[in-house]
């Protein structure tokens, strides 16, 4: 939105009183963002490069400095006109800051430190913090990433078990099906990208649009032509067959995939009569793959007895893992699927012999929308500053809440060359930078600087990105 696009005005209104909140001879300033445990054991880092990008690559304007200054009058808060007009004219309007992070689709144990954000200027000591609001919104795409990583382990687990062809299999295994169930565009964007890091089937356009515009990267994610509910009732209950058959003469052709809804009244009748007899041959003519997907009811339960409906109906073969592949149909369940569903079905169809190779999965909500910052716990701190021209520890312990304790100092994150493991390090208060930090045997610093005042220093192709997330498993 157009009157979004003021960075000084992208915060928390009482963020513009804190540069008078500092102690005396304050000149700089050092944060950092992890995740302080969650659902997950582990996340997926993305997001950073889009968000810098997006909203810290436009210098901001004097023009930028008299609307918050007005807003913020009008609010009750007190603002820093001169430090931002300072910003303005001897940095060009770009932010005197330093951020260091993981490389995007590192997957890093929690309790570590992700990203650093440092202060480049003792007159801008104050900036990290005024960015926290926009910056700690990297715990969305992370989320996504790290529910979305953590699904593929599972699916992978199975198709491993079941498949002939699992890593083939695997990147059209789980389609993001929740741009309509998100709270706007953005989000979309966000958490449709950071699932393509994963798998490529997507119905979220925005998601490849913001890989495009900001990982170098021309087709993220693909899809294929499906049937929504309306254009099967639309031909009436008694033309149900037809509403079939219109979708095999329009999409069904050899070596293609369509996918169609099949339950808009009763999804056993139309698999049995529609499917499995007045339109089998047409299916095994046209030599496509038909997707059948059902979309109520127990996922578990109807997701099973469907395939054996359609098993019954087109046959099956026996792959070399001992488990059957359903001829000319599959089907995909996009309704109630979450990562316990995904995994609960996969356990029931594994169990009565079908291989992962029949199933593929549409997430939506329970991808994109049903998480919050505390899934995984996320905070970005200050944690050192150096006053009167000593860095001096800032930490936060309260008595109440040992799981709100924050880390102290500056830090970098290593990761050991051999075994891939991580500890977050401190850095000595009389090192002159991050550089200057001993290394433990074996390790190495798994952090590089992203952004370096307003200006990015690495900047990532999403082929790379998915490269370092689908190296690890668990």
């Amino acid at each position: 939105m157009q009157c979004l696009n003021n960075l000084l005005l992208n915060t928390d209104s009482y963020k513009a009183s804190h540069w008078l909140q500092y102690p005396p001879g304050t000149d700089a300033t050092f944060f950092y963002v992890e995740s302080r445990g969650g659902t997950y054991d582990r996340t997926v880092f993305f997001g950073l490069q889009a968000i810098l990008k997006e909203y810290l690559a436009k210098p901001i304007t004097h023009a930028d400095v008299d609307e918050a200054r007005d807003v913020f009058a009008a609010h009750g808060q007190p603002f820093n006109e001169a430090g931002w007009r300072y910003i303005v004219d001897h940095h060009g309007g770009l932010l005197p800051i330093r951020i260091r992070a993981v490389p995007e689709g590192t997957v890093v144990p929690t309790h570590n430190a992700l990203m650093t954000i440092e202060s480049t200027d003792p007159q801008a000591f104050w900036a990290p913090s005024y960015l926290e609001t926009m910056l700690l919104r990297i715990w969305y795409p992370v989320t996504v990433a790290t529910i979305s990583w953590h699904a593929k382990q599972t699916i992978r687990q199975f198709l491993e078990r079941t498949s002939d062809d699992p890593e083939g299999q695997l990147p059209f295994k789980l389609h993001d099906f929740g741009s309509r169930g998100v709270s706007s565009v953005e989000s979309a964007a966000f958490g449709g990208a950071a699932h393509l890091v994963n798998f490529m089937g997507t119905d979220t356009v925005s998601g490849l649009l913001l890989a495009k515009a900001h990982y170098h990267e021309p087709m993220a994610g693909f899809s294929i032509p499906a049937a929504e509910h309306s254009t099967i009732t639309s031909w009436g209950r008694e033309n149900e067959a037809e509403a079939y058959r219109n979708m095999l003469r329009q999409f069904a052709k050899p070596g293609s995939i369509v996918a169609v809804v099949s339950d808009s009244y009763d999804i056993f009748h139309a698999i049995r009569e529609h499917w499995g007899k007045t339109l089998r041959q047409e299916v095994i003519d046209s030599g496509a793959t038909v997707v059948i997907r059902p979309d109520s009811g127990d996922p578990v339960a109807v997701v099973h007895q469907c395939m054996e409906l359609l098993d019954e109906a087109f046959g099956h073969t026996v792959n070399g893992k001992g488990y059957k592949v359903l001829n000319h149909v599959r089907v995909i369940q996009g309704d109630g699927i979450n990562p316990t569903s995904i995994r609960a079905i996969l356990e029931r169809i594994t169990s009565a012999g079908y291989a992962t190779d029949n199933i593929a999965f549409g997430m939506g909500g329970a991808l994109l929308q049903q998480l919050n910052r505390d899934t995984q716990k996320f905070a970005l701190k200050c944690s050192a500053a150096r006053i009167n021209g000593h860095w001096i520890d800032v930490y936060k312990d309260p008595v109440t809440d040992k799981g709100k304790q924050s880390k102290r100092g500056r830090m970098t994150l290593l990761r050991h060359r051999e075994y891939g493991s991580y500890r977050t390090e401190p850095v000595p208060p009389e090192a002159a930078s991050l550089a200057d930090i001993h290394k433990p045997m074996g390790h190495e610093d798994a952090m590089v600087t992203i952004w370096e005042d307003g200006r990015i220093v690495n900047d990532w192709t999403f082929a790379q990105v998915r490269e370092r997330a689908n190296a690890e498993r668990l």
